[in-house]
Order: C-alpha cells, then sequence, then structure tokens
C-alpha cells in the first residue's frame, strides 16, 4: 500500500463527504476508494470512518489522524513546490465557481482567451448563487463579489463592482423619481440578499455619508432575479453597473441618484487556505486581474 496516496485518498473522502464523489475526481472506482480506505484502516488498528446509509463521520481517532495526515500532506506539497518552483506546468483540470450572473457575463467569455494561452489546462466553471464550501465541493478557485463571510480561505481582490441605482422608466413614472437617499424609504427597494450589507444601502456626497435600510416587497438571492424585477417595474435596485451595463445603454433602465456616489464592491478569488496554489490556479487569477483591469466597470 502507497500510505502518502492512501492518506491523500482519506482526506479527500473527509473533504468531499464521499467515496463516490472522490472516484469521480480520481476517474477511479467507488469499490476501489473504500478499499483503499480499508487497508489503512487495517494497516493502523482501528476504524477512521464511522460508515451508515446516510452519511460519513469520523471517529475520534479518525479525526486526530484528519488533522495530523493534513499537515503532513502540506508539507510533503510545499516540498515539492519549493523544488519545483518555475518549472510547473500550467496544466491539468481547473474548478472554478461563481455567481450565476457574474459567471456567465464576466468569466465565460473570458475563458477563450485564458484557454488560448494555456491550452493544457481544461476548466469546470461551476455556476450557482450560493456560496459553496470550497473544500467539500472541490473548488481550485472561486470569485465573490462584496465583503466576506468566509474565514480561513486565501483571497486576492482582482476589481471592484462599481454600482449605480437604478429603475426602469414606467416605475419611476407611476411613482416618481428619488431626488435624495432618503426618498428611498417611500419607494420599493429590491434587496440583493446574497452581500453581508444587504438591504444597508451607503451614499455619499462631499464629506457627507449616509447608510439607509431599505426595504421592498420582493428580494432575491440572484442578481439576475433581481434584474428581471427591476426590468419589469417592480422597484429600485442598487447594483452592479456590469448587470446592468446594456439595460443602461438600450434604456431599459434609468440611473437616478446620481449626484450621490456609492461603495463598490470587491471582487475577490479565493482558495482553500489548506491547499496550495498550484501553477494553474495563479495563471487563471493572474489572467482574471489583467483582463479585469480593462473593464470599467469592474477594474480597481
Amino acid at each position: 500500500m502507497d500510505k502518502l496516496n492512501a492518506m491523500a485518498v482519506f482526506v479527500r473522502v473527509v473533504e468531499r463527504g464521499s467515496f463516490s464523489a472522490v472516484a469521480r475526481e480520481l476517474n477511479s472506482s467507488q469499490p476501489n476508494i473504500s478499499k483503499q480506505i480499508r487497508a489503512l484502516e487495517m494497516a493502523l488498528g482501528g476504524k477512521l470512518i464511522a460508515r451508515s446509509t446516510r452519511r460519513l463521520s469520523l471517529t475520534d481517532e479518525g479525526q486526530r489522524y484528519y488533522d495530523e495526515c493534513r499537515q503532513i500532506l502540506a508539507a510533503v506539497d510545499a516540498a515539492e513546490h519549493s523544488f519545483q518552483s518555475g518549472r510547473e506546468l500550467v496544466a491539468g483540470p481547473l474548478r472554478v465557481a461563481s455567481s450565476v450572473s457574474f459567471g456567465r457575463t464576466q468569466i465565460a467569455p473570458r475563458l477563450a482567451g485564458f484557454l488560448a494561452r494555456y491550452p493544457a489546462v481544461s476548466i469546470d466553471l461551476q455556476l450557482s448563487d450560493r456560496n459553496e464550501d470550497l473544500v467539500s465541493e472541490g473548488v481550485d478557485v472561486a470569485l465573490r463579489i462584496g465583503e466576506l463571510r468566509d474565514s480561513g480561505l486565501l483571497g486576492r481582490v482582482l476589481g471592484s463592482a462599481r454600482r449605480v441605482t437604478l429603475a426602469a422608466p414606467d416605475y419611476l413614472a407611476r411613482h416618481g423619481e428619488p431626488r435624495e437617499p432618503a426618498e428611498l424609504s417611500r419607494h420599493n427597494c429590491l434587496v440583493f440578499t446574497q452581500l453581508v450589507s444587504a438591504n444597508a444601502w451607503t451614499y455619499s456626497r462631499g464629506d457627507q455619508r449616509q447608510t439607509l435600510l431599505v426595504d421592498g416587497n420582493a428580494r432575491s438571492n440572484s442578481s439576475e432575479a433581481i434584474r428581471e424585477m427591476v426590468l419589469a417595474g417592480l422597484g429600485i435596485s442598487l447594483s452592479p453597473l456590469w448587470l446592468f451595463g446594456a439595460d443602461l445603454a438600450a434604456g431599459r433602465v434609468v440611473a437616478i441618484l446620481g449626484d450621490y456616489s456609492t461603495e463598490p464592491l470587491p471582487i475577490h478569488a479565493l482558495s482553500p487556505a489548506n491547499r496550495r496554489q498550484s501553477a494553474r490556479v495563479r495563471a487563471f487569477v493572474d489572467y482574471l486581474a489583467e483582463e479585469f483591469a480593462r473593464d470599467p466597470a469592474i477594474a480597481n
């Protein structure tokens, strides 16, 4: 038995919570993964994983062994990286996570340029409006917008999402246009719930800064759903410029409160802290930083 490989398989099973998920990840089979774990348990002389039909859980000994395995594997990884530094190829699979709208409009169109530069990389782009657990989902790098709720992640700011307050002409014709932020209390404000700030909208003019708690009869964790609500004339939104750029240009929405500035949202590239960044992750993050710097809607 290759003890180091068995330790790595054990750690991935714990992180993914599934033998079958690790089997797919390693192009193996579930029985083979189970066999490796059983062989490791026999070599150690005790149970690592308490199996049931519904979920996997670690024994007390398994938890201690998992923590120690992570440290050992990280040390081996660091030693290899130190030796191979400067010679590592940008190649292999890369699992990228993003929100649906940002991934569709800002990441997917830029993949062709990245893959033309690094043809030995293959990308699995996962789009979801929930914040995935990077470790359990096997994500190499995640793009997230706004202040971070997560701890234990390595982050780099790649850009800033500039925001604008806007509404459809039909809504403004029916309800009037607010001329200052305080008037938003009389309007139907559509809240994007994925942000830490959520319904706290902050405006500045000169040296004056004010934060208002807004409310409305609809909210969503999907920025694309918020966009559709705005286009339907349901209410007012404080949203990223990249999401509504084409709508603003076409006159489908109108920017309001133009005398006031709003705080941009940081765009982070996040990776698990306990996993060394591969050359392909570093290359992808560097590439996005270059691309974002050329786009006024998301440049720092």
